[in-house]
């Protein structure tokens, strides 16, 4: 069995689907960071059956704000002295630019490579958003 040990401090993502680590990985930037970074796939799990987990050691300063779209299930630990401090779940963010594509074929987003997407949410509990240029609604 592989074996990474505990963190003193950072960050855990856990309760990631299995097969979405990468992706989560990917979109946080964690290839491009100095501090050290571990991606477990596949992991075994009582509740899940399967899952990935991402450990960021020595950081506590990244941007979440995104992970409640890419994974709603996701469990975010602050790690600190080797301990679990805090647990959240992290919420829909209220703006989400480039995550989100809208699908009007006559949105200048879906027209022209330059501008980013742009969506605000609008319905917390259907998970919808609204695009910021032609007003399309999107549920994620």
């Amino acid at each position: 069995m592989l074996k990474v040990d505990r963190i003193q401090v950072g960050i855990v993502l856990d309760h990631i689907r299995a097969g979405g680590g990468l992706r989560i990985f990917e979109e946080l930037g964690l290839a491009d960071r100095e501090y050290p970074v571990a991606l477990l796939m596949n992991v075994p799990s009582t509740k899940m059956g399967r899952k990935d987990m991402i450990k960021v050691s020595g950081a506590l300063d990244l941007d979440l704000t995104k992970l409640a779209l890419l994974d709603a299930g996701i469990t975010v630990n602050y790690i600190e002295g080797g301990q679990v401090v805090r647990k959240v779940k992290p919420g829909l963010p209220e703006r989400v630019v480039g995550l989100i594509r809208c699908k009007n074929p006559r949105c200048i987003t879906s027209t022209e490579s330059y501008s980013p997407s742009i969506f605000t949410l609008v319905d917390r509990e259907e998970k919808r958003y609204k695009c910021f240029y032609c007003g399309e609604h999107v549920t994620v």
